[in-house]
């Protein structure tokens, strides 16, 4: 059996770093390189190498398929987004026939069939595709919600033994739509984005010139290519910009979190590889009981350890740092970075070789009240996000709108060539999001000297008696008691019997004596109060239980309305 030998990291091919036209532009140009995509197993394994070559070619016959199935310009196609060649390909052949591809998650994110199918369905609903391509691994859900919807649902092997007749593909604009991204928080009431070619090629362009991306360098990634940071960060950016990449799939890196790391490990070239906080959590936490890390990893030429996502925590980024550096992990690889679908990916990057940069904020600051001179100070770390891409504006303004100045917290704003052409069919939301070409982002933070600092989303703020809280810091405060990881905590405001709101905190609790619960839900009851000034609501759940966005986040709207609608069995003390 021939070895496989995994695509290069460099090739006689003269790099452009995004500045295409079009993304059907990149794809061809990419297609003339040694380069291209590597499909790892659970073990990290090479089991699949996919030249850009070869991948244009199959995406040119699926077009061709895709125009025969009666596919036309401006149509959508949904794509059940599986890392591995066929969704490659997929994607790459509904942008070269004019069709708009729109990723959807796997069903490894929900609780069960039946609620896949639930939100599979509602997102097909609101982009009324004309076909739903599929793993065959999953045709009885995929089916299921394409047959609720009323489209056509076909797995992908059988497109692929369909004739494909040469026609001639049609010419792509600057100004077309490319692509349709759901954001992870896409469930009962989701938003497509609509993102066109100049948008993308602009916002990838950008970030591959803020993080200088060039020759010996090779991306790794886990991240899911349903969500913005997978599909454009990890594998449009990656084509546009001639970078060889090796693949895990995001629920082996589930299962096996460091086979993150000995893939990283096994590259001889400049690491490019990217993740939200929880997975530099979970791979310090997985090799704190083990010795031999620096015989069994060498990350000494990771030189950009991105992290986006979600809310980035310093604690956790020195736990890593902790326990890396004997393997050659460099505290300045990090490489934190501000972005969202609305903005197709990046609005701000942290200059290479910064690292992790924080300031600490009283709380009162950022809740927008007066310190009690009676109490101690209580303080934040804020991670710096970095600066904006080329060509992208950046506004902190107030609640009247006015443009605040450095160190004053407000609503982000953005402004550039990447931002969002619209929400698909949703002209008020549309108008509600982009006003006079500025994107409201929904996120909360401050300027100083030109660097961003995010501090938290304006939805999830708990405004008690007149009072803001940031849910986050109760979180925070809570996983400091011993047993409890990032993720088990959710912090958000109900309303009691006496109409007044108070603070609820949903925990995933792993104890099972019934006196041990007790007194846990006391203690977290005290460290809020502590927090707070103010007695709240302390919920113990059973593990896995808070719900996740399609990316990984806990979903505080989400936990909050299946806990008031009895979705959420909390354990009962009383008992």
């Amino acid at each position: 059996m021939t070895e496989l030998v995994p695509t290069p990291n460099d090739c006689a091919l003269p790099r452009i770093r995004a500045e295409f036209a079009t993304f059907n532009e990149a794809i061809d140009y990419a297609a003339r390189s040694a380069k291209g995509l590597n499909f790892h197993d659970m073990r990290g394994e090479l089991e699949r190498v996919y030249p850009f070559s070869e991948m244009r070619a199959d995406a040119v016959q699926m077009a061709y398929r895709l125009i025969a199935a009666g596919a036309k310009k401006g149509d959508r196609v949904a794509l059940i987004a599986e890392t591995g060649p066929d969704f490659a390909a997929l994607f790459c052949a509904c942008t070269l026939a004019g069709i708009w591809p729109v990723p959807l998650p796997l069903p490894t994110t929900f609780g069960g069939k039946d609620s896949y199918i639930d939100q599979l369905s509602v997102q097909l609903s609101s982009a009324d595709p004309l076909m739903l391509i599929y793993p065959p691994e999953i045709a009885e859900m995929a089916q299921a919600a394409a047959d609720r919807q009323g489209c056509q649902g076909i797995a992908w092997d059988e497109l692929a033994r369909r004739p494909a007749p040469v026609v001639e593909l049609p010419q792509a604009d600057p100004e077309d739509i490319c692509y349709l991204q759901y954001s992870s928080g896409s469930t009962r009431f989701p938003q497509g984005v609509a993102v066109t070619h100049r948008a993308l090629l602009h916002n990838l362009y950008g970030h591959a010139a803020s993080m200088n991306i060039g020759e010996g360098d090779r991306g790794i990634s886990w991240l899911p290519w349903y969500h913005d940071m997978g599909l454009v960060g990890c594998f449009l950016s990656l084509i546009a910009n001639q970078v060889s990449v090796d693949y895990l799939k995001t629920e082996h890196f589930a299962r096996r979190p460091l086979a993150w790391l000995d893939l990283i490990s096994r590259n001889k070239g400049n690491t490019l590889s990217y993740s939200p906080t929880f997975g530099y959590d979970i791979c310090a936490r997985r090799i704190s009981s083990q010795s031999n890390v620096a015989e069994r990893f060498d990350l000494s030429r990771w030189r950009l350890a991105g992290n986006g996502a979600d809310m980035i925590r310093p604690d956790v980024m020195q736990n890593f740092v902790n326990a890396f550096a004997p393997a050659g992990f460099k505290a300045s690889a990090f490489t934190p970075s501000y972005g969202l679908a609305e903005a197709t990916l990046a609005v701000t990057v942290m200059p290479p070789g910064e690292g992790i940069r924080v300031e600490l904020v009283e709380e009162e600051r950022l809740s927008g009240g007066r310190r009690d001179l009676s109490r101690p100070a209580r303080y934040r770390a804020i991670v710096n996000c970095g600066k904006p891409l080329p060509d992208m504006d950046v506004e902190i303004r107030g609640e009247k709108g006015e443009v605040k100045g450095d160190h004053q917290i407000g609503k982000v704003w953005c402004r550039g060539p990447s931002v969002m052409h619209s929400y698909f069919r949703n002209p008020e939301a549309t108008d509600e999001a982009l006003v006079d070409g500025w994107l409201d982002t929904g996120d909360m933070g401050y300027m100083a000297d030109g660097y961003l600092f995010i501090v938290g989303r304006a939805k999830d703020m708990i405004i008690i008696n007149g009072k803001n809280h940031w849910p986050q810091d109760i979180e925070w405060a809570v996983e400091q008691l011993p047993g409890f990881n990032h993720g088990d905590i959710a912090a958000f405001a109900i309303e009691m019997e006496n109409g007044e709101e108070a603070p609820a905190v949903l925990v995933h609790c792993r104890v099972s004596d019934p006196e041990e619960r007790v007194k846990l839900r006391d203690e977290i009851r005290d460290k809020v109060r502590a927090i707070t000034g103010m007695n709240c609501v302390v919920e113990l759940v059973p593990p896995r239980t808070l719900p996740r966005t399609s990316s990984g986040k806990l979903s505080r709207a989400k936990a909050r309305k299946m806990y008031l609608e009895g979705e959420i069995e909390p354990y009962d003390l009383a008992a």
